[in-house]
């Protein structure tokens, strides 16, 4: 038979293995008691962090789809042929009124015809043509022959002092007045350069850019008109003028570096996403194991010497 007392005892013993709370038992009893932290890889599986990781899933194929769209348009599938810059289209082939124009056809030879608009004869000052500063006549040539009324800036010619530059101003006005008959001018079609202030000091209306933008704020008969963003480098300037030196533009390689650039960001942002989420739930794992721990050092201590002779009290 078994001593009542034993099974008092059995079932003290029990109680504390069962309870890891308990702050009294034998050295016997803590080592029963110990228990081991998860690991890493049990934490990571747990639905929460299963959930974080699927969502970091969608997350990073946003990322990869961003990536992918702009390696897409990084490489040029079409590219332009070389030379085809220097063969002279017209200009409805090559852009439109309001749009940018591309950056394969920046330098394109194009022919335009049309007439002067009177008054609207502008200078542009700091104009380089072979190294030596100086200033472009512009005007605003209305095109013939499209659907819709049009114009497109035209930088006539260079001249060397701003006295020649007025008097060619001049010329250009008397001529637009009392002859009405077309222009035809080939050149080669560049970006807008955009406005820039006038320099401190001088007058409000002073150009230093070739900006349609800026020159459509002083045209006339302008309600309306379409107006094209890039403008015309002529070719061959009228007297008194001089021609401007505008090389053939490189050729381009068909390779946008500043978009590889913007995919290698994404797919670091991608790659970034499943980083975040293993560090979050490592945090989250380092935690827990240090919990543990000082909840088997508070265990032990109070089941130590200090802990057993309060008991025995």
């Amino acid at each position: 038979m078994t001593d009542p007392d034993d099974r008092s005892l059995s079932g003290q013993s029990e109680t504390n293995r069962a309870d890891p709370s308990a702050g009294s038992g034998t050295a016997g009893d803590a080592d029963e008691l110990e228990v081991f932290p998860p690991t890493l890889r049990e934490v990571l599986l747990r639905p929460r962090w299963l959930g974080l990781l699927l969502l970091c899933l969608v997350v990073a194929g946003i990322f990869a789809w961003l990536g992918q769209w702009q390696l897409s348009r990084a490489l040029d599938t079409n590219p332009v042929p070389p030379g085809a810059t220097e063969e002279v289209q017209s200009i409805a082939d090559v852009a439109a009124p309001g749009e940018y124009l591309p950056e394969p056809l920046v330098g394109q030879r194009v022919e335009v015809s049309g007439h002067w608009i009177p008054g609207d004869f502008l200078i542009v000052a700091s104009r380089f043509n072979d190294g030596e500063e100086g200033y472009w006549v512009t005007g605003q040539l209305r095109i013939d022959g499209t659907a819709a009324p049009a114009s497109i800036a035209v930088a006539i010619g260079w001249a060397a002092t701003l006295e020649d530059a007025q008097a060619a101003v001049e010329q250009f006005e008397a001529d637009a007045v009392a002859d009405a008959d077309p222009v035809t001018f080939a050149g080669r079609l560049i970006s807008d350069e955009g406005p820039v202030p006038p320099p401190r000091g001088a007058d409000p209306q002073t150009m230093t850019r070739m900006s349609p933008a800026a020159h459509l704020s002083q045209w006339h008969e302008i309600e309306g008109v379409d107006v094209y963003r890039p403008y015309l480098a002529a070719e061959t300037s009228p007297a008194p003028l001089e021609d401007i030196h505008s090389p053939a533009p490189d050729e381009g390689s068909g390779i946008n570096w500043l978009n590889i650039f913007y995919a290698i960001e994404w797919a670091i942002f991608a790659g970034f996403a499943f980083y975040l989420w293993y560090r979050l739930g490592r945090d989250a794992w380092e935690k827990e194991v240090e919990d543990v721990e000082d909840a088997a050092a508070a265990l032990a201590a109070g089941s130590g010497p200090d802990g057993d002779a309060a008991s025995g009290g």
